[in-house]
This record gives C-alpha cells, sequence and structure tokens, in this order.
C-alpha cells in the first residue's frame, strides 16, 4: 500500500514539474518570439522605404557628380593631384616646355615649388598641363572672365525693308541714306526697293545709280549682299546691301593707305 501511495506521488510531482515547465518556458519564448514577427512586419515598410530612397538619392548623386565633373573639365581650375594619365606634357609656370613626365615627377615638383597644375590642352596626345602659381590662375580666370564678357553672343543676321520710288527727291534720298547707314553700322541687313517711275523720260540706269549714290555715302562700311536685280515683273529694282567683314575692312583700310602714300609720292615728283 505504501509503495502505491510512493509511486502515485512520484508521479504527481513529475506531473507537476512537467506543466511548470512548460508554463514557464511557454511564458517565456511567447515574450522572446511573439514580438519579433510584429517588429519585422512593423520594420519592413520603413527598411523597403529607406532602400527606395537611397535608389532614388544616388541617380541624383550620379546626376550631380556628372555635371560637376563636366563643368570642372571646362572650368579654368586646379586640379590638384587628381591626375588621371601617368605621362603628361608640362610646361613650368613661366610657360617653358618641361617636355613629357611621370605624373608622380609632376606631383614631387608640385610640392617642391609650391605650385598647382592646371590644363590646357587635354585633347592633345599626351594632354597638355602647365604649372602655375595661385596668383597666376586667379589672374587668368579674370582675363578669361573678361574676354567672355567682351564676345558678344552670335545671333541671326536681321534684315530691314525699305521701299520708295525713282522719282524721290534729294533731300529724302539723303535721309534715307542716313537712316540705311545707322542699320548697317547695327549690322543689321538692308533690302532695298526702288520703284520705277511713271515718268516715261527717266532714264533706264537711274536706279542703279540711286544705289551707287547710296552705297558711296558709306564707304568702308557696307558693300552688296546681293545685287540689283529687276522684281515684281520689271516694275521694281531690288538689292540686299550688309556691312563689310573685318577681313574686307582691313583690305579697304590697306587700299585707302596706298592710295595714299601713292598720291603723296605723285605730289612729290611735282613739286620738285
Amino acid at each position: 500500500m505504501a509503495a502505491v501511495f510512493l509511486k502515485r506521488l512520484t508521479l504527481q510531482i513529475i506531473k507537476t514539474e512537467k506543466n511548470y515547465t512548460r508554463r514557464c518556458f511557454g511564458k517565456y519564448i511567447m515574450q522572446k518570439t511573439v514580438p519579433a514577427p510584429l517588429s519585422l512586419i512593423a520594420s519592413a515598410p520603413r527598411l523597403s522605404y529607406l532602400i527606395r530612397a537611397k535608389a532614388f538619392s544616388t541617380v541624383e548623386d550620379t546626376q550631380d557628380e556628372r555635371k560637376k565633373k563636366k563643368k570642372n573639365e571646362t572650368a579654368f581650375s586646379n586640379i590638384g593631384r587628381k591626375i588621371n594619365e601617368r605621362i603628361i606634357h608640362v610646361l613650368d609656370e613661366k610657360g617653358n616646355d618641361l617636355g613629357n613626365m611621370h605624373r608622380a615627377n609632376v606631383i614631387r615638383l608640385m610640392d617642391e615649388r609650391d605650385l598647382r597644375l592646371v590644363r590646357r590642352n587635354p585633347g592633345a596626345d599626351p594632354p597638355q598641363y602647365q604649372l602655375m602659381t595661385g596668383i597666376q590662375i586667379h589672374e587668368e580666370r579674370l582675363r578669361l572672365r573678361e574676354s567672355g564678357k567682351a564676345r558678344p553672343t552670335p545671333g541671326p543676321t536681321l534684315t530691314k525693308e525699305l521701299t520708295f520710288s525713282s522719282n524721290i527727291g534729294q533731300h529724302d534720298l539723303d535721309t534715307k541714306s542716313k537712316q540705311i547707314q545707322q542699320w548697317i553700322e547695327k549690322k543689321y541687313k538692308v533690302q532695298i526697293t526702288i520703284k520705277k517711275g511713271k515718268n516715261a523720260e527717266e532714264p533706264e540706269n537711274k536706279i542703279e545709280e540711286i544705289f551707287n549714290h547710296i552705297l558711296q555715302t558709306m564707304p568702308g562700311i557696307a558693300t552688296f549682299s546681293s545685287r540689283p536685280q529687276s522684281v515684281k515683273g520689271g516694275k521694281a529694282v531690288m538689292c540686299v546691301l550688309r556691312h563689310l567683314s573685318k577681313k574686307e575692312e582691313d583690305a579697304y583700310r590697306e587700299t585707302q593707305g596706298t592710295q595714299k602714300g601713292d598720291t603723296l609720292n605723285r605730289e612729290n615728283r611735282i613739286e620738285n
């Protein structure tokens, strides 16, 4: 009897310990494992959001870096020690040709003389660089900036139009000639159309004489872009005047100087 009671007591104790262990460890496992999925579920959207934001930001950063790199390549500036090529052609701060040099030797020379390195002709083979002082770089930037301001922006050449009759009086013709000259000096092209007068006694070459008169009022300034030609079924004559090019202006001045020299020589011979 006592043995049976002892056996039951032992089984009860074992069962009680199992239940207690299950309750303790089960509660511990629930505390540790249950919040974990909730935490993963809650953090998953934030993680994906950060990944997307990082990817989008990377594209923007790459574009910005490309723009900055392109700007730095075209701008006149110190490139520091970032020499991409192994061998480069080098000029010193006085413009003397140092020939082709290894980039390591160029960097050592920069340190020894306290100089900066700028691109001069990156398209050459090998690329051409120059060693310069900080003051030289600053002065060169100012010079390039001023030359950029002074250089006019090229644009389309505008054309002014003027129409009048061949019966025009001398005073009105002089007024129109002055107006044409003002347009020409502003680099406009001027299209002139002269209608034939109804006067039957008018000379055939009168319109041509008018064109020549207008052109002679602007020596060294204007020339024909399009010579006189009949239009409107022969009822009018049209031509286009333009400003002389730089080469034509130089040739005109040279011709004028030669003519003045010939005139002076001729007068000296007459006096002698």
